[in-house]
């Protein structure tokens, strides 16, 4: 779909107001944002926004409207405000897509389901927002279903999210002789939304509930002007003085910018959507503005520290890119999150991306031409002249950018330091349908880890396998239906091959000889080396213990090479030695003879005849794991450690009521742990892992 052109001037950053979903799959986030989008008179329909659909998008593929796997976008406008939000998947192998969301916005919006309450997936999401301090309130949806519980859903969100700071809802619900959610009684204002005739009706509280609404609504104010400017507001109310409507809401703006106190709010999208212009007034005038952000720290490409970023149109352009997509028709697009500066279309900016060497992302520093800038609807996309500091537009035209990318000014580059990515950590083997295809393949696999940090691509020498590094099942089932879609090829999927090493089991001596004559120049070389196993992760120690010049010094190095190239080969189908200290005690060489090559090759025949002497045993690679999980379920962590042949070597208390639990465990159990933990755990376990080294994982050996 084209865009069409604006001549609406762009917003200012004090009307900006940029918001993230936050919750489970199914508690509504999608359907939310279409109904506030329907309030707001951004579309005339229901059924224009599509899970994980973004600015511009032509088409969404049916993998993605079944389960949204990507970060949705829109941009409302409302009363005078321009609403960024942010849609998130709720799957858990997609918390990448929730940490860039976080990254672009300066609220959150945890949504909640009144039939399936608060789990605890969204209760670890909401203790990671408190540790950066970013402001949360709550939206309870589907209030009118049958089965649904307000009061409850509340109070669970109260126990399970708001310990330490005040957490009350800005509205009750009305309820029918049924105890069907009917309306909303509004504390703040003290009037009653009835929704009961399918149009909204706003009248006075009735009688029954005069003391149900005194009583909340003096909690609640009491919470809100706490963060008043005016120290004296706080004593004048809790005297009996009447606050002015207008205070009380610029309060709350603050106390909810400060993160310091956490609304509620009640919805129903269905079937007569009530609590939507509520909402839509709390998102525009309590939430905090991009002003009131702190902003990421920057530095020079080269890393050089650079002074705080300021949310100013007027500075330095800054900008990061927070997701990449491809379209099939208008190629690689952006979007993108203004930190400083204004950005323009058909004007250069340096590109800079760093830090994730290590998942496959290269160094880059280029200048490329930015083209259009759209804001607006999936639906109904929208070019705009500018984009300035605190918005967040869709950019296109970017065509090497990659997501967690800084934009910035040709003449005054800067890199943002980046958002906290989880580690994918569940591999599958990966490799192209045909060899006719692997350099297609390559290159399609290559855009898909541009465009998802959460991806990491490995190659191993050893065992020839292409490793593609994953949240989890639901996050390489989405990879494989991209990769398909955009190069027509599909992914196949092996079993991974763990690479083992192999050492010496004892001591030995071995004797390598090379002795050939062919009418010229004959090859001849002797050498004797002693063999000791060494400590784990030390490679080979090489030690020359000559004398008397049996071996001459200049053929010495050869020998040293001719082993390194042995123990890489490996004695036993093609697993590397490792761990060895070798000493050369004697030979014998040749004045015309011998040569560099011959006393390497004799090292090598020397090494294996010492390794039919002393035995091999096979190695394994073991990792260091580091467990967190809540307590309840580490009873059942240990017994599967035990299983995997895990030893733990120690467990602490961590935030939040969790223990952390340290274990070695080997790498070839570990290929499906991150599904596992997550199922024993509910959703609630979380793991990093290390390589330790190789240890002993079979039994002892010999070469054939």
């Amino acid at each position: 779909m084209n865009p069409r052109q604006s001549d609406a001037a762009p917003p200012q950053t004090d009307r900006i107001r940029n918001v993230v979903l936050v919750g489970p799959s199914h508690a509504g986030k999608t359907t939310l944002v279409e109904h506030l989008a329907f309030a707001a008179r951004a579309i005339t329909h229901i059924g224009t926004v599509e899970a994980g659909s973004t600015l511009g998008d032509a088409t969404t593929s049916d993998h993605e409207q079944g389960r949204s796997t990507s970060l949705g976008f829109v941009a409302l406008d409302h009363d005078g405000y321009r609403l960024n939000l942010l849609d998130t998947p709720g799957y858990p192998d997609f918390v990448g897509e929730v940490r860039a969301g976080l990254r672009a916005a300066d609220a959150a919006l945890f949504v909640v389901s009144a039939v399936d309450h608060v789990d605890a997936t969204t209760a670890m999401l909401w203790d990671e927002c408190a540790d950066v301090g970013m402001p949360r309130a709550i939206v309870i949806t589907k209030a009118d279903q049958e089965s649904a519980d307000v009061e409850d859903t509340i109070e669970a969100c109260q126990a399970l999210l708001g310990p330490d700071d005040p957490m009350l809802p800005l509205h009750l619900p009305l309820l029918a002789d049924d105890d069907s959610v009917i309306g909303l009684i509004d504390l703040i204002e003290q009037s009653v939304i009835d929704y009961s005739t399918g149009s909204i009706t706003e009248r006075d509280p009735d009688p029954e509930h005069v003391d149900l609404v005194s009583d909340h609504r003096a909690a609640l104010l009491e919470a809100i002007i706490t963060e008043s400017e005016d120290e004296t507001l706080l004593e004048r109310f809790l005297s009996g003085e009447s606050i002015d409507r207008a205070n009380v809401l610029q309060d709350l703006e603050k106390a909810v910018a400060k993160g310091h106190f956490h609304p509620i709010l009640i919805t129903a999208t269905t079937p007569i959507g009530f609590g939507l212009d509520p909402l839509l007034n709390i998102l525009t005038r309590g939430f905090p503005s991009p002003l009131e952000h702190a902003l990421p720290l920057v530095s020079s490409p080269e890393g050089e520290p650079r002074p705080p970023l300021t949310c100013d149109p007027e500075g330095s352009l800054c900008a990061e890119i927070v997701q990449t997509t491809s379209d099939r028709y208008v190629g690689r697009k952006s979007l993108v999150r203004v930190f400083s500066g204004t950005l323009l279309p058909d004007h250069s900016v340096h590109i800079s991306g760093h830090f994730f060497a290590d998942r496959g992302h290269d160094d880059h520093d280029i200048d490329e031409r930015v083209g259009a800038i759209i804001t607006g609807l999936p639906g109904d996309p929208i070019t705009t002249a500018q984009a300035r500091a605190g918005d967040i537009v869709t950019v296109t035209r970017l065509a090497h950018a990659e997501t967690t990318d800084t934009l910035s000014d040709p003449n005054a580059p800067l890199l943002i330091e980046p958002w906290r990515l989880p580690d994918p950590l569940f591999p599958i083997a990966v490799r192209s349908p045909s060899p006719a295809d692997d350099a297609k393949f390559t290159t399609a696999l290559a855009r898909c880890v541009a465009e998802d940090p959460t991806l990491r691509v490995e190659q191993i020498p050893q065992t020839g396998q292409t490793i593609l590094w994953c949240m989890g099942e639901g996050h390489r089932d989405a990879t494989v239906t991209r990769l398909r879609e955009r190069s027509g090829l599909a992914m196949e999927i092996d079993a991974v091959v763990t690479a083992l090493r192999t050492t010496f089991a004892a001591a030995a001596t071995g004797t390598g000889r090379l002795v050939k004559q062919s009418g010229g120049h004959g090859q001849f070389a002797v050498c004797t080396i002693e063999v000791t196993p060494a400590a784990p992760g030390t490679g080979l120690t090489f030690i020359d213990r000559i004398v008397g010049g049996a071996i001459p010094g200049n053929y010495i190095p050869a020998v040293e090479r001719g082993l390194r190239q042995a123990m890489q080969d490996g004695i036993i189908s093609g697993q590397p030695l490792v761990d060895l200290v070798v000493s050369l005690v004697d030979g014998k060489a040749h004045s015309v003879d011998s040569s560099d090559m011959a006393f390497a090759t004799a090292g090598a025949l020397a090494l294996r005849d010492a390794a039919e002497q002393a035995g091999l045993v096979r190695l394994e690679p073991v990792d260091t794991v580091e467990i967190e999980v809540p307590e309840d379920y580490l009873g059942a962590v240990m017994t599967d450690l035990a299983a995997r042949r895990g030893r733990v070597t120690g467990t602490s208390p961590g935030e939040h009521g969790r223990v952390v639990v340290l274990a070695e465990v080997p790498a070839m159990e570990l290929v499906r742990f991150a599904l596992d933990l997550r199922s024993l755990a509910r959703g609630t376990g979380v793991f990093r892992r290390s390589e330790l080294g190789f240890q002993p994982g079979g039994a002892a050996e010999t070469s054939s």
